[in-house]
């Protein structure tokens, strides 16, 4: 059976992070084929970032980190760059805000950081979802209805680790 998300890119660019905040080791996409990736995509002076973003990564974590899905938290910014590319700043907004997932700070490089750019975000918040197979399945700019998300997640989930359907297996390059 196949999923009605389509694949968006076959392969997600890596993430190019300046530092993690949350986690003991840093985290790859590349390590993580085999699970599902919420890449959440912020900036802690965005208010719909801190009023639905973050929430909805907090509850995604809440309900599926433990079936399969690796939330991770983009810090990227574009704007107010001197206030916001602050470690201690990042550092102290995780805490402050209860985030319980691993928070990745998006390698500066000119106005648009270097993830942002590659993964073309159109701005924050950003959600995009990756499959087990590493391959882009939802981008999407703006606030996300939690049921669209959550049913999106729970269809990614129930995939095959393989790329197999009834039709045959494909092969990842």
């Amino acid at each position: 059976m196949t999923s009605p998300l389509p694949v968006l890119l076959p392969h997600v660019p890596e993430l190019q992070v300046e530092r993690w905040f949350k986690t003991d080791a840093p985290l790859s996409l590349d390590l993580l084929r085999g699970k599902v990736v919420a890449l959440h995509a912020f900036q802690m002076l965005c208010p719909a970032c801190v009023a639905h973003g973050l929430p909805q990564a907090q509850r995604m974590h809440a309900l599926f980190g433990g079936r399969g899905l690796q939330v991770i938290g983009l810090h990227t910014v574009f704007e107010h760059h001197e206030v916001m590319e602050e470690a201690q700043a990042l550092q102290a907004f995780v805490h402050e805000y209860g985030i319980s997932f691993p928070v990745a700070a998006d390698k500066p490089q000119g106005r648009i950081p270097t993830t942002m750019r590659a993964l073309e975000l159109q701005g924050t918040p950003s959600l995009l979802l990756v499959d087990k197979q590493g391959r882009l399945r939802m981008h999407q700019f703006g606030r996300v209805d939690d049921m669209v998300a959550g049913a999106a997640i729970g269809e990614l989930l129930q995939e095959p680790e393989d790329d197999c359907s009834a039709d045959g297996c494909r092969v990842n390059r």
